[in-house]
């Protein structure tokens, strides 16, 4: 892995580096874009350059390579490679834009850290970018090779065949290949990225999981992101992909689709199960529970979920349907504003979901020993379901978590 002489400088520039970092991407991004404005306009989520969580996630997957490196000289990050390399591979990155990126960053670097970043330095940090660039490339050559695409263009023309309003603000589109071949194989969890062209040419990209596979076809879910001041006082742009297909795309039009992606799957062993899941987290969880059901799985799974009122949780039937058809299966749910219409809501056989007022507390549920615990949701969210999941025995490699947009958590 690192070489001793360059773990010695990385280790002793590790301080300055990490120090200047918050300099550093950002004046990164802007030379990238400036040299390359089509990577801006048809391959980066322009939302999370506009809100910087792009820039801290390339901030912190950098420190926590080099970290990694420093206090594991023979071990790999696996995780955190993988994790990102999924997320390229859904993007249709080349490896050819490695060196792009590493041109550019020293760049930035150099700039912002001056007379400090001597060739000795400029070496040392070479080499960490290199181990972290070839691992992806690495590992994103075997997923571009596993989705029967070796040379990286997953990306497929699908017809929209379906479109059902799951909430007012989210939407199932059903969409189907328009050559006539079968749809690339998916995993339950996984997530498909689309891409569609806006009103200003941009070719911008989104990821969704997928919530189900009808026979021929797939089935992704959008919910619309709307703009305004949160409680930060800090203004947000409206969700310029969620918006375009809400908007604009209808049965009989078409979308660019990828391959699917994503390394937070079902484990497909005999143990227990627990989904905890928030808003439109809930998403990769309907995905698997619609594989178990469709399996008749007898696994122990306890279908945990939170929202703000029966009216905004997006596929409230699909969830008590699929538990009813699962023998073992039981709907936790959590409304912070229940109202008459929670009381509506029944199983067919009598099973009827508990549904409780306020946050989730998974405390309160009877959790077995060695369950397998899968989060997704807004990230306060999943670190409070973490902890009361840790609190009561789950073990840390039994948690396993989805974020939409840039993994500020790894």
């Amino acid at each position: 892995m690192l070489s001793p002489k360059s773990a010695e400088t990385v280790r002793a520039t590790v301080p300055a580096v990490a120090a200047a970092i918050g300099e550093v991407t950002p004046l990164f991004y802007e030379k990238l874009f400036a040299a390359h404005p089509e990577l801006l306009r048809d391959l980066f989520n322009r939302a999370h350059q506009a809100d910087g969580s792009q820039r801290e996630a390339l901030a912190g997957s950098i420190a926590a390579f080099a970290g990694h490196l420093l206090d594991h000289p023979d071990e790999r990050p696996d995780a955190l490679l993988h994790r990102i390399a999924h997320k390229h591979a859904s993007l249709g990155v080349r490896e050819d834009q490695y060196p792009i990126v590493r041109t550019h960053l020293f760049a930035a670097l150099a700039e912002v850290l001056g007379d400090a970043v001597t060739d000795e330095v400029a070496a040392a940090w070479d080499e960490v970018y290199w181990l972290m660039a070839n691992g992806l490339i690495a590992a994103e050559r075997r997923l571009y090779a596993a989705a029967g695409t070796p040379d990286g263009d997953t990306w497929r023309t699908y017809r929209v065949t379906g479109r059902v309003a799951e909430t007012d603000d989210v939407a199932t589109f059903f969409v189907r290949p328009t050559d006539g071949k079968p749809v690339p194989p998916s995993r339950p969890g996984q997530y498909v990225s689309v891409q569609v062209e806006l009103a200003d040419g941009a070719h911008q990209i989104r990821q969704y999981s997928l919530s189900g596979q009808p026979d021929g076809g797939l089935q992704f879910s959008v919910k619309r992101v709307p703009g305004g001041e949160p409680a930060s006082g800090v203004a947000t742009p409206a969700g310029e992909v969620s918006g375009h297909l809400h908007d604009h795309v209808h049965e009989g039009d078409t979308l660019r689709v990828s391959a699917p992606f994503g390394d937070v799957v079902l484990d497909e062993g005999d143990g227990p199960l627990l989904f905890a899941t928030a808003g439109i987290g809930c998403t990769p969880a309907i995905g698997m529970l619609a594989h178990l059901a469709a399996a008749g799985s007898p696994r122990r799974v306890i279908a945990a979920h939170a929202d703000r009122t029966p009216a905004t949780h997006a596929f409230r039937d699909d969830l008590h349907h699929l538990v009813d058809k699962l023998p073992n299966a039981t709907a936790e749910v959590w409304y912070e504003r229940p109202g008459p219409e929670a009381e509506a809501t029944g199983s067919g056989d009598g099973r009827t979901p508990t549904v409780r007022q306020g946050f989730m507390t998974l405390g309160a549920l009877e959790i077995p020993p060695g369950t397998i615990a899968y989060l997704c949701g807004p990230v306060p969210f999943m670190k409070a379901a973490r902890a009361q999941l840790l609190a009561a025995g789950v073990r840390p490699a039994d948690l396993h978590y989805e974020v939409f947009g840039p993994d500020l958590g790894l």
